[in-house]
């Protein structure tokens, strides 16, 4: 298929060399970044409740959700990384190329809410890391979260691989802070490895099946495969077949190696609530405040809380700068809009922080959990939206030509749908009746 006319994101697109006839890892280098865009997704406060609230009341027996829903990410990337790569075109011009206009406009209204709800979860997230290091109210924390789409701005004019570069540094910032933790907090390795074993209690215990639910629902990001789709064609490599092979036998070592680093991170968060919380006998923590609030007094340690809330911090930073590129992709893609950067960001973040300066200034402090909770229900209602026109791209050969997966991938690509989409509307089914 041609390239398109107008294609995704295009003040970059293409724009990044690859080095030919060089070594294997000069080229894994030029070819690493959009994983580390797309694994941000993966490790945002949304996803920091439910994996406390697992540890600490459960120990390490949902370890073994979050491998799986790793694993779902994982090959849904692919599928996403190689839509782009294959065709030219992202999720998003893909579906309106083939589902036509009226079809196209539903799915974009879907995709707005699910980034808006999003970033929601960062502006909250980051919020409460203000609060918890510097002592600023939320709602002032809310506030100055719009501050960073002057940072991004500024890094999109420097050029794509400054935003890769930072998203770089601020994931390892997490991973060493919460490398620090598990130090301290010393688990019982032994009974972390068995947690990574599925067990049949996951399914047959209704409180292990809501947080794990939960914790599938937080994870794979819908906005995520639209972003994917798009960025990895950031990369100028030949568009003939064995410049394409080459594209995504790199592309997915990049994914793979950034979605790894995710669940190390997810993982740690939920090890280190079951090592502090539940050996301790408190398995009643779920919100990020009290978890920051326990740390230093019981793990015993100056300065384990603040690096809690450090890694908070990042992560909330780290998630909004990608909501604004996916924000352009689906908006470009489905509606052919393009509208200045620092609008497309500021809206975007209107969106988030209207809501979230009601709650606070009506319910109070306490209620940001129950936001986190709400966004990660929104995402979880329009997340097929993604998942189903993906698969089903992916699978066709008169999209996909000889690249086309064999059949056994294309059969697990359309389980795995059903799968989210079963587990994500019996999440729903069960926050509704438990009154959110």
């Amino acid at each position: 298929m041609n390239q398109p006319h107008h294609p995704s994101l295009p003040e970059v697109h293409r724009s990044l060399d690859i080095p030919q006839q060089r070594g294997f890892w000069r080229k894994l280098l030029a070819f690493a970044g959009p994983g580390y865009l797309v694994a941000v997704g993966y490790m945002d406060p949304g996803n920091w409740a439910t994996d406390l609230a697992g540890g600490s009341k459960y120990n390490y027996a949902l370890l073994s959700v979050i491998l799986l829903s790793s694993i779902m990410a994982m090959f849904l990337q692919r599928l996403s990384l190689k839509l782009g790569i294959v065709t030219g075109h992202d999720l998003a011009q893909s579906c309106r190329l083939h589902y036509g206009k009226k079809a196209a406009i539903p799915l974009w209204i879907a995709a707005e809410v699910g980034i808006a709800a999003c970033d929601l979860a960062e502006v909250i997230g980051s919020a409460i890391a203000l609060n918890l290091l510097f002592h600023i109210p939320l709602l002032w924390g809310v506030l100055i979260t719009t501050l960073d789409v002057l940072l991004l701005l500024l890094l999109q004019q420097k050029g794509f691989r400054y935003i890769e570069a930072l998203v770089i540094v601020l994931i390892g910032t997490i991973a060493a802070c919460f490398g620090l933790e598990l130090f301290f907090s010393r688990p019982d390795l032994p009974a972390v490895l068995r947690g990574f074993i599925p067990s049949p209690s996951v399914v047959t215990d209704p409180g292990k099946l809501f947080i794990a639910v939960g914790i599938l629902g937080a994870t794979v990001m819908p906005h995520n495969l639209y972003l994917h789709s798009s960025i990895v064609q950031t990369r100028r490599y030949p568009l003939d077949q064995v410049g394409k092979k080459e594209a995504l036998r790199f592309a997915t070592i990049d994914s793979n190696i950034a979605l790894t680093i995710a669940l190390a991170i997810n993982a740690a968060i939920l090890i280190l609530s079951a090592a502090t919380f539940h050996r301790a006998g408190r398995t009643d923590i779920a919100e990020i405040q009290e978890a920051y609030h326990l740390l230093t007094p019981m793990l015993g340690v100056t300065g384990a809380s603040t690096l809690f809330a450090i890694a908070l911090l990042a992560a909330g930073q780290n998630s909004t700068l990608t909501g604004t590129l996916a924000g352009q992709i689906v908006m470009e893609g489905f509606v052919h809009i393009r509208i200045p950067a620092w609008m497309r960001r500021l809206a975007t973040r209107l969106l988030a922080i209207i809501p979230a300066v009601i709650v606070i200034a009506i319910a109070g402090e306490n209620a940001t959990t129950h936001l986190l909770l709400l966004s990660q229900v929104i995402l979880s209602m329009q997340l097929s939206f993604a998942v189903i026109p993906l698969v089903q791209f992916t699978g066709s050969r008169r999209i996909m030509g000889e690249f086309i997966d064999p059949i056994w991938v294309r059969v697990v690509g359309w389980v795995m749908a059903g799968v989210i989409a079963g587990l994500n509307l019996w999440f729903l089914l069960l926050q509704f009746r438990n009154g959110f």
